[in-house]
C-alpha cells in the first residue's frame, strides 16, 4: 500500500464522480479525497458520460496526485470471450499511469487483473451485488482491496458487516438510487437491448406504470411512478455511518455536471469534517435546497435506515424538480402572470417547474423574468406572501396552470456561478495537513521533523547551533505561529509539538528560512507523487490463463431439457412430462416439503433455488432448504454457492452471477459450481465463442424463459396495496393477490414476490433461445433449461416441453419452436433475423 492510499486508514475517504476534465476539478476544489472515472474505451458501467481517453491518464492523474486525491478508474461490466485481449493492455496502461485503483465487476476479469498488473489495488464494484459478509469472504483471496456494498443495505447491516470482515467498506452516501440492485437488472435489455452490464441502463424504472391486481385495473390517482426512489441524502447519517465501519462515503453522479460534483462534494465534505470533530453533521435549510438545486427528485434516507417502501418510493414523479418554492393562487391570462403564495426564495432569473403530468407533456416551467410584490418589482429575493411572476413570451403553456398547484424552484443561476467559480481559473484544493515535531537545544541545531500522511516525512535543521537567548527564548507559541505562515502554499500546518532545553534563541529570519526549505521539500515530494506511475511487464497473459481454464468436458451424455417450476401445479404438470430433472423457485419454501419427495416418487431429480441476494441475518433460509433432501441447488450468490458446496451437494451456478466469459466460468467451477448458465448479458455471437473457450459441457443454458427484469428490494406490493411500510408490518398482499405493471406501451409484466420479499418483475413476453440450440449442442452442451412463470397452465406446459424435447432430438428446427410459441427469437440481448423490432417507446 502507497503512501496516498495509507492516509485512508485513519481519516474516512470522500470520494466524488467525475465524467469529465471540468468535475475532476469541481471534486478537488471542495475537497474531495479521490475521484471515481471512466474511460472512452468503454467498459464502465456510465457509457453516456464524456469520459476520459486513455492518453487523458497520464495528466489527469499527474493533477489528482499533486492535489493529494486519488483516482480510482471504473472498469465495472462484464467483459465478454472476444474483449478479453482486447481489455489487457487498457489494463496495463491504466496501471502504467499510476492509477490509485480499478472498479471491477466481472469475478473473472479481477484474475486478468492480478496477473497482468500486480500493484494495482482492485475495488469491488457495487455491480458485483455484495451484500454480507459471507459473499465477501468468497471474494477476499483474490485480492480485492475494497468493497462497494450494494445500496440496498441499512446502517445496521452495514456494521453487522464490518463486525465479520477485515475488508474496507464504501457505501453510497448521495445520489440517484437504482430501484434493482446492481449487477442484477436486466431490464434494459430485455426492452430495448441496452445492458445496464454494460454501462447502458435505459432508466425504465423512471417511466410511469399501471398497478393491474388479480386482472383489475387499481387507480392509484398520481401515484404513477412506481419504480422511481427518491434520491439518496445520507449527509446527517454521516457520524452512524462511521461508526458502522465505512472508510469511503462515495457520492453518485459520473452523469451530472460539475456545479452538481461541486455543490454536494463541499457539503458532504463540511458533514464529515464534523462528524470527526464530534460535531452534529447536520445543515440549515438553506444548505439542504442547495443540495437540491443542483439535483434532486426528493431527498431521503434510501435503505439505510431500513425498508420504507412508501417513502422510498412516492411515485408521483421521476424527475428532477428542485425546492418547493410556492403554490399558485391565481392566473392573470392577460398579463400573462402568475400569482403565488411564497414558502421559499424567489427572484428574477430563477427556473420554475409547475407541477403537471410531465409524461402527458402537460408539465410547464420556464425562467423567472420579473418577481413583483405589492405592484413593484422585487430586486432581489422574495421570500414570503404573495407574489407575481412573468415569463419570456411563449415559455409557458398557461392552459395548464391552475390555483392549486405546487411551484418548484429547478435551478438558481447565482448559485451556479458561485459553484463555477469553486473550479474555474488556477485550481485550488484542499491544503495537505502536515505533522511537525520540532527539537531545540542550546548549542546544537535546531532540528524540524516534517510529516504528512501523503507525502511522507523528512527533517530540516539549522546550519549553526543554538544560541543562549539573551531576551526572547524560543517558545512552542512561536514555533507555531511561524511555521503556520503556510497561506497559498498549499499545505497547513494541522500539529505541532516542541521538545525545548533551555533557554534557546531562533531569529525570525531564521525560521523563515527553515519554512521556505520546508515547503521546498514538500514539494520536490508532492511533485515525485504527482507524477508516479507503475513498470508493468508487457509479457501477455490472457493466453497462459486461457490455457489454465479447465476444457475437460463432462462425461458424453445426450442432450438434458431442465424445467424449472414456480408452483406446484407447475411442478405435478412437468413431472406428468417424464422430465428427468426439474428446479424449484417456489415464494413459499415450506411447499418444498412436498415438492421433493413428490419429485423422487416420480423418479425426477430436484434442485432448489436460491434467492438472488442474501443480506446479513438470512443464511437460515439456506438451512432451511438442506434439509429437504434435495438432489442439488441453483444458486445465485457467492454465499450461497459456498454454503452448498461445504455441504457437499451438486450446484449450478445461475445467470445472476453474470458469467460472460471463460476466466469467469472457470472462477466459478473452481468454487465448486458443477455447472454455470452463462450471463443474459451474451448474445448469440459471444455465447458461441465463449462455449469455444472454456468446456462447454459444464454450461447450461437457458433456452426459454420470460426475462426478470427489475430485481428489487423495494416491494410494490407493501408499496401501494398494504397500509404497512415493509415486511413486518404489509400483511403479505403478494401471498393473496396477482400483480402485473402494465407499461406506456401496453405490456402488462408479472410481478413476483419472493421469500425475501424481494420483488422482480418479469417480461410478459417469453423468449426463446431455440435457433441457437443445435450450433451449441456441436460444441458439446448438453444442459437446455426451460423456465415457467408463474401463470402458465398446465396445458401450455405441455406444449412448451414437447416443443423443445422434439428440437433436441432434432425432429423440428429452432425457427419453428419459437413462432409456434410466439416467442421473441433472442438469447440474452441477440434478436433473430426475423423476429420483429423492439418497441423503443417501452423504455425511452
Amino acid at each position: 500500500m502507497n503512501d496516498i492510499q495509507a492516509s485512508t486508514i485513519t481519516r474516512p475517504e470522500l470520494l466524488a464522480p467525475a465524467g469529465d476534465w471540468d468535475c475532476a476539478r469541481a471534486a478537488i476544489a471542495n475537497g474531495a479525497d479521490a475521484i471515481y472515472f471512466g474511460l472512452e474505451t468503454g467498459f464502465n458501467a456510465r457509457a453516456r458520460a464524456k469520459n476520459f481517453s486513455l492518453d487523458d491518464l497520464p495528466a489527469l492523474m499527474e493533477m489528482l496526485h499533486w492535489h493529494g486525491v486519488r483516482g480510482y478508474t471504473t472498469v465495472n461490466t462484464l467483459t465478454f470471450s472476444d474483449e478479453l485481449a482486447t481489455i489487457e493492455p487498457i489494463i496495463r496502461r491504466i496501471a502504467e499511469a499510476g492509477t490509485d485503483a480499478v472498479l471491477v465487476q466481472d469475478l473473472g476479469l479481477v484474475g486478468l487483473i492480478r496477473r497482468t498488473a500486480p500493484e494495482l489495488p482492485i475495488h469491488a464494484s457495487t455491480q458485483m451485488t455484495l451484500t454480507s459478509a459471507e459473499c465477501i469472504a468468497e471474494i477476499e483471496e483474490t485480492g480485492i482491496e475494497r468493497v462497494v456494498l450494494a445500496r440496498e443495505l441499512s446502517v445496521d447491516e452495514i456494521a453487522k458487516i464490518h463486525a465479520q470482515t477485515q475488508m474496507p467498506l464504501e457505501a453510497f452516501v448521495h445520489g440517484a438510487l437504482c430501484v434493482a440492485y446492481s449487477g442484477q437488472c436486466l431490464t434494459s435489455e430485455s426492452l430495448g437491448g441496452r445492458s445496464a452490464n454494460r454501462g447502458q441502463c435505459a432508466q425504465a424504472c423512471r417511466l410511469t406504470y399501471e398497478l393491474v391486481c388479480d386482472g383489475a385495473d387499481i387507480d392509484l390517482g398520481d401515484q404513477k411512478y412506481l419504480l422511481s426512489p427518491q434520491d439518496l441524502a445520507a449527509f446527517d447519517l454521516v457520524p452512524e455511518l462511521l461508526e458502522a465501519g465505512v472508510v469511503s462515503f462515495k457520492i453518485e453522479g459520473r452523469l451530472k455536471t460539475p456545479e452538481y460534483v461541486a455543490n454536494i462534494t463541499r457539503h458532504y465534505r463540511q458533514a464529515i469534517d464534523s462528524a470527526l470533530a464530534g460535531k452534529p453533521a447536520t445543515f440549515t435549510p438553506r444548505q439542504v435546497e442547495e443540495m437540491e438545486l443542483s439535483f434532486s427528485r426528493g431527498f431521503s434516507p434510501g435503505w439505510l435506515q431500513g425498508c420504507d417502501h412508501k417513502m422510498l418510493v412516492p411515485a408521483t414523479s421521476s424527475a428532477k424538480r428542485g425546492v418547493l418554492v410556492a403554490e399558485v393562487v391565481g392566473i392573470d391570462d392577460r398579463r400573462k402572470r402568475v400569482k403565488l403564495e411564497l414558502h421559499g426564495r424567489l427572484k428574477a432569473g430563477d427556473g420554475i417547474v409547475f407541477e403537471g403530468d410531465r409524461a402527458a407533456g402537460k408539465e410547464q416551467g420556464g425562467r423567472v423574468f420579473t418577481v413583483s410584490q405589492r405592484g413593484r418589482r422585487v430586486t432581489g429575493e422574495a421570500t414570503n406572501g404573495q407574489v407575481e411572476v412573468d415569463f419570456p413570451r411563449g415559455s409557458v403553456d398557461f392552459q395548464y396552470i391552475a390555483p392549486g398547484l405546487k411551484v418548484w424552484k429547478s435551478d438558481d443561476p447565482a448559485l451556479t456561478r458561485e459553484l463555477r467559480k469553486t473550479y474555474s481559473g488556477e485550481l485550488h484544493g484542499r491544503d495537505i495537513p502536515l505533522t511537525i515535531n520540532v527539537s531545540a537545544r542550546v548549542g546544537q541545531p535546531l532540528r524540524v521533523f516534517v510529516s504528512s500522511d501523503s507525502l511522507g516525512q523528512f527533517d530540516l535543521q539549522t546550519e549553526e547551533p543554538l544560541e543562549e537567548a539573551r531576551k526572547h527564548a524560543l517558545n512552542e507559541s512561536l514555533l507555531h505561529e511561524q511555521f503556520s505562515r503556510l497561506g497559498g502554499s498549499g499545505y497547513a500546518l494541522e500539529t505541532l509539538s516542541a521538545k525545548i532545553a533551555g533557554t534557546p534563541m531562533v531569529p525570525l529570519s531564521v525560521l523563515g528560512k527553515l519554512r521556505k526549505a520546508m515547503v521546498a521539500r514538500l514539494d520536490e515530494a508532492r511533485q515525485q507523487m504527482a507524477t508516479r506511475g507503475r513498470t508493468i511487464e508487457h509479457d501477455l497473459v490472457l493466453s497462459e490463463m486461457q490455457t489454465e481454464v479447465e476444457s475437460a468436458d463432462a462425461e458424453p451424455s445426450l442432450p438434458k431439457l431442465i424445467v424449472l417450476t414456480r408452483s406446484m401445479h407447475q411442478l405435478e404438470a412437468v413431472l406428468s412430462q417424464g422430465i428427468e430433472t426439474v428446479y424449484a423457485e417456489f415464494q413459499d419454501i415450506r411447499q418444498y416439503k412436498d415438492a421433493v419427495p413428490s419429485a423422487h416418487e416420480a423418479g425426477c431429480k430436484i434442485f432448489l433455488v436460491t434467492p438472488r441476494i442474501q443480506k446479513p441475518g438470512e443464511m437460515g433460509i439456506f438451512k432451511a432448504l438442506s434439509k429437504h433432501g434435495a438432489d442439488g441447488y441453483v444458486v445465485r450468490n457467492l454465499s450461497g454457492l459456498k454454503f452448498f458446496t461445504e455441504l457437499g451437494a451438486m450446484c449450478i451456478a445461475d445467470f445472476s452471477f453474470n458469467a460472460a466469459n471463460e476466466l469467469t466460468v472457470d472462477w466459478l467451477r473452481r468454487h465448486g459450481a458443477n455447472r454455470v448458465t452463462p450471463s443474459y448479458d451474451l448474445n448469440r455471437d459471444q455465447l458461441l465463442v465463449m462455449a469455444q473457450h472454456c468446456a462447454a459441457g459444464h454450461l447450461e443454458l437457458v433456452i426459454h424463459q420470460h426475462m426478470p427484469m427489475f430485481h428489487m428490494e423495494h416491494c410494490v406490493f407493501c408499496s401501494v396495496l398494504s397500509p404497512g411500510t415493509n415486511k413486518t408490518n404489509c400483511g403479505r398482499p403478494c401471498d393473496e393477490h396477482e400483480v402485473k405493471l402494465r407499461d406506456r406501451v401496453g405490456a402488462e409484466h408479472p410481478l413476483i414476490a419472493d421469500v425475501g420479499c424481494r420483488n422482480t418483475l418479469f417480461n410478459k413476453t417469453p423468449q426463446s433461445g431455440a435457433e441457437v440450440v443445435q450450433p451449441m449442442l456441436e460444441l458439446g452442451v448438453r444442459n437446455f433449461r426451460i423456465e415457467l412463470l408463474s401463470d402458465d397452465p398446465p396445458s401450455e406446459i405441455t406444449r412448451i416441453i414437447d416443443l423443445y424435447r422434439n428440437l433436441l432430438q432434432g425432429n423440428i428446427g429452432g425457427e419453428e419452436v419459437w413462432r409456434e410459441l410466439k416467442a421473441l427469437n433472442r438469447v440474452g440481448v441477440t434478436r433473430g433475423t426475423l423476429e420483429h423490432d423492439r418497441d423503443p417507446l417501452a423504455i425511452i
